[in-house]
């Protein structure tokens, strides 16, 4: 009886110490600190012939013979691909690829691939939106020293979220690489309101390092509308402006709110006042005072557009 728990017990222990990513691909939790000790991971080689010799290889190191290994995996050089192949041809038979998670004290899985944002801080995967149309945009960011990182980002709800994404689009500048993706939920009715929030996934690997990220939100949170376009009219100190093109119509359901700002030079100091129709009349400018304009969704508490190009 005793045999046969330990049995179990190890059987288990085996089992929590990896899961399944896709198809051959495994993630190993392993605990970042000193004091805890290797997970032991059981291999198994997918052949039907159970006489036929096979030995195990991780590179060009030996690891093994016959259909079964346990192997101990800890560190990043632990992880990586196993392979089983035949004794005599040396065909390969199978392979399992193991990748690494690190899990702090707390049980966590420790985040360190992306850099986060400034703002909001701490964020790491980012999603806004220019309108009310469904279609959003996703970013996040790396510094430039992974050139071989991958990602795979989906909607955690799968088909049934009806959201797509296109393949990420890198920019790099100076030290740091932001990706981007166009995502769409299908289906979406700018008119309706939202009851059940998005929730996107994103999947890091960086050679043999897994981690992931996500983000929940409802569009109408995460709405930032493009800049207007603005102009100023000298003879009565007027300042008029658009729409932003890519904003969602008709604006009479989807209206917008604005500041106004003066960055007067001489006085070196700003204003910035509020306005809900397209023009406003700005107090004795000088020359070479700087007039420049934003908006926001009027009556939700979303997040206001960049300042726009100099209306004069």
């Amino acid at each position: 009886i005793l045999f046969a728990l330990l049995s179990l017990f190890s059987f288990v222990a085996l089992l929590e110490a990896q899961w399944k990513l896709r198809e051959n691909v495994y993630v190993i939790e392993s605990e970042w600190n000193d004091e805890t000790p290797a997970k032991r991971v059981e291999l198994t080689c997918n052949t039907s012939d159970e006489a036929l010799p096979v030995y195990w290889k991780k590179g060009t190191e030996l690891k093994g013979t016959g259909k079964t290994l346990i192997a101990e995996v800890k560190e990043f050089p632990d992880a990586g691909n196993y392979t089983c192949l035949t004794a005599n041809t040396h065909e390969i038979v199978s392979y399992d690829f193991f990748l690494i998670t690190k899990i702090g004290f707390n049980g966590q899985m420790i985040r360190s691939i992306l850099k986060s944002f400034t703002d909001p801080d701490r964020t790491f995967l980012k999603c806004e939106a220019k309108n009310y149309s469904g279609i959003f945009i996703c970013s996040w960011m790396t510094e430039n020293e992974s050139p071989n990182v991958k990602f795979t980002i989906r909607s955690l709800k799968g088909s049934q979220e009806d959201v797509t994404c296109s393949s990420p689009v890198a920019h790099t500048d100076k030290s740091v690489t932001e990706y981007t993706v166009q995502c769409q939920k299908e289906n979406y009715c700018p008119f309706a309101e939202e009851h059940q929030p998005i929730e996107m996934f994103l999947e890091v690997i960086d050679e043999v390092e897994y981690e992931n990220y996500t983000s929940s939100f409802f569009i109408r949170d995460i709405i930032k509308p493009d800049p207007p376009q603005c102009q100023y009219v000298a003879t009565n100190g007027t300042v008029s402006w658009t729409y932003p093109r890519t904003w969602s119509t008709p604006k009479s359901y989807f209206p917008l709110t604005f500041r106004v700002k003066v960055e007067r030079i001489k006085k070196h100091k700003s204003q910035v006042y509020d306005a809900d129709e397209q023009s406003i009349q700005i107090p004795t400018t000088g020359p070479k005072d700087k007039i420049s304009v934003q908006a926001r969704d009027r009556y939700y508490n979303s997040s206001w557009s960049e300042w726009s190009s100099l209306c004069r």
